[in-house]
């Protein structure tokens, strides 16, 4: 019975946290259109979420495009298929693996980050100072961070597949004694808008809840410094199941038009 009574009242801790990221989100499309616009400190996030990830992203994406044409092309050359393989690659990356696994990266990156900040300016009281200053806190640190994490992580996607791809073709090259512009004529040649605009528009939505978990999860952060890091933690945990889900809808709508 105990156990039980454990895992109602985790459901219901579950929903009523769905709950208050939902008000916590619908207050942030309340917030965003009202003045003050506080460019400089967008500008600032945009700059310390885009630039300080790159490198990160690019290693991933790097990696990922060497391993996944080792792996793949001794199988396409028991078929024959070696020469699909910029095809399948870039298909695949750019549909699927690139954008879910930079989101999964950024969610580590920049989620904890968020996070962390957050909460700690929570747990010196630095929020609770700028609500009895008259400054709008929400306004200044959580609708700046999730618009500048909202724009960024398309663009963080987009360097990362290009790397990916590249780094697929260096193999390539090894292996098969393929030129660049071959290799790159058979991706582009394989590439269609389909494949192309709902991996992208999926990613901004990917960025928005990154930095709305990151927010949230620091905003709210209990007392005490062991919260700061509970608070990155979830941040990361939560935020990673997110994007699964929401890669699980963009995929299944996208697969409603393809079949149209």
């Amino acid at each position: 019975m105990n156990g039980l009574n454990k895992i109602i009242e985790s459901i219901q801790l579950f929903l009523i946290e769905i709950g208050e990221l939902s008000y916590f989100s619908f207050r942030f499309f309340k917030e965003v259109f009202k003045p003050p616009f506080e460019f400089g400190e967008f500008l600032r996030q945009c700059f310390n979420l885009g630039n300080r990830s790159l490198f990160l992203v690019g290693t991933t994406g790097f990696i990922i495009g060497l391993v996944f044409t080792l792996q793949s092309r001794p199988t396409l050359e028991q078929f024959g298929a070696a020469s699909w393989i910029p095809a399948m690659v870039s298909v695949s990356i750019i549909r699927e693996i690139g954008p879910i696994i930079t989101a999964l990266i950024c969610a580590g990156r920049i989620g904890s980050g968020i996070g962390a900040e957050l909460g700690s300016m929570r747990v010196t009281e630095q929020i609770d100072a700028m609500e009895v200053s008259g400054t709008n806190p929400y306004k200044y640190l959580v609708v700046t961070r999730v618009l500048a994490s909202t724009l960024m992580l398309p663009i963080l996607v987009f360097f990362g597949d290009i790397i990916a791809i590249y780094g697929s073709y260096i193999i390539e090259n090894i292996k098969g004694n393929v030129s660049l512009l071959l290799y790159f004529t058979q991706v582009f040649n394989h590439l269609e808008f389909s494949d192309v605009i709902p991996s992208t528009i999926k990613t901004f939505f990917f960025g928005f809840a990154i930095g709305m978990v990151g927010c949230y999860k620091g905003y709210n952060c209990k007392k005490g410094t062991a919260g700061v890091g509970l608070a990155a933690n979830s941040a990361v945990v939560f935020s990673s199941m997110l994007l699964f889900v929401i890669d699980f809808i963009a995929v299944f709508i996208s697969n409603i038009f393809y079949d149209h």
